[in-house]
């Protein structure tokens, strides 16, 4: 007897002439087979729901410059998107190392660029955080060619509800990069007095309505258990505001505790500190940063490397998206770029080793 046939799965209904939520946005999520839905989606200006479009790639490529047989990092994989395009440079003889903490996007990034036929010889994928990039460093013999780092989060991230980024739909108030490790926001904001949740706000991204929405915080605490829930307080708090002035107010609430969960500033610091240590002489390094405490903490440690002679030049000023660029992808517009050269002599060795033990300080590893 012939194996029967598997029933045909229907797709997601929904209400309307377009889908609205995540879920049944079917054409979006399955680009391969939906091309020509997805490019009216990116013709809109829009970022089609499950992928990502990288930012300033070509920015990126000339600060890097990689070449056939450069050996580099990409230490936010994401989507991939740098990563290909690093890839068609690279080769023939290159290597790229991907790294991602997310556990649950990383799988179908790899798997996307075996797809498009990169090979185990070409590329490597890890699942660990980039602040332990000095594990990575032994399997380059004269260290990386270049290391680039987007440290933006993912479009597939931000827009799926169940991963607890977005005000904008219900879900659980997440805000983790890798939901098997630490705590939920949820959690960390329970445990933190009105004074701590201010200056989460002020610190982590600039709020200066920190006081008044730590209170409305605080006051709900015992209920703070979705995203609709957090973005119903901050509204609270803001009640007399502009539409404009709570928008902006909300993704800063929203990324001033995403970065509290995942220790965004400090995974940065230590990546930063690894630099000397991972760049081959004349090697380059490219971050693209998205707010103003991670571009201070790129810019400031650029400087000193630059001052001490570490490093033989670096940007002055932040390169930004152009105007098309931004027109054609608004998640584009917070994005600055910063760029340097290691100097021609060696990384030494000699120096304080404090920073080997970060991978492990980071919560992260190699899966």
């Amino acid at each position: 007897m012939a194996d029967e046939e598997p029933p045909r799965k229907r797709r997601v209904r929904y209400r309307g002439t377009h889908p609205r939520a995540f879920h049944e946005k079917y054409k979006e999520l399955n680009p391969d087979q939906y091309q020509a839905d997805t490019r009216k989606v990116i013709e809109r200006g829009q970022t089609p729901a499950g992928t990502h479009r990288p930012i300033m790639v070509g920015e990126i490529l000339k600060a890097l410059d990689p070449k056939p047989g450069d050996v580099g990092v990409d230490a936010t994989l994401g989507f991939g998107g740098h990563s290909e395009r690093l890839l068609r440079r690279i080769l023939p003889g290159g290597h790229l190392h991907g790294l991602d903490v997310d556990p649950l996007e990383m799988p179908r990034t790899e798997e996307r660029l075996r797809g498009l036929g990169y090979t185990a010889e070409q590329f490597t994928a890890h699942r660990m955080n980039f602040a332990g990039i000095g594990s990575v460093r032994a399997m380059a013999d004269r260290g990386f060619d270049f290391i680039m780092a987007d440290l933006g989060v993912s479009s597939m991230q931000i827009d799926n509800p169940a991963r607890g980024f977005t005000f904008k739909a219900q879900g659980p108030l997440d805000l983790r990069l890798n939901p098997s490790h630490g705590r939920p926001a949820s959690s960390l904001i329970k445990s933190c007095s009105e004074d701590d949740l201010a200056m989460m706000l002020i610190e982590n991204s600039d709020e200066p309505f920190a006081e008044e929405i730590a209170r409305a915080i605080r006051s709900r605490r015992d209920s703070m258990e979705t995203t609709l829930q957090l973005a119903d307080a901050v509204r609270a708090a803001l009640k007399h505001k502009d539409k404009e002035e709570v928008g902006v107010s909300l993704q800063r609430t929203f990324q001033a505790f995403r970065i509290a969960v995942n220790d965004e500033f400090g995974s940065l610091d230590r990546l930063l500190a690894m630099l000397p240590r991972c760049l081959a002489p004349g090697g380059r390094v490219a971050i693209l940063s998205f707010h103003s405490g991670e571009d201070r903490r790129v810019k400031k440690s650029f400087q000193a490397y630059t001052r001490a002679g570490i490093f033989a030049n670096a940007v002055r000023d932040p390169i930004r998206p152009s105007a098309e660029e931004r027109r054609a992808n608004p998640r584009s517009a917070p994005a600055k770029l910063r760029w340097a050269t290691m100097g021609d002599r060696a990384a030494r060795d000699d120096g304080d080793d404090a920073h080997d033990g970060d991978t492990a300080e980071s919560g992260e590893g190699e899966a």
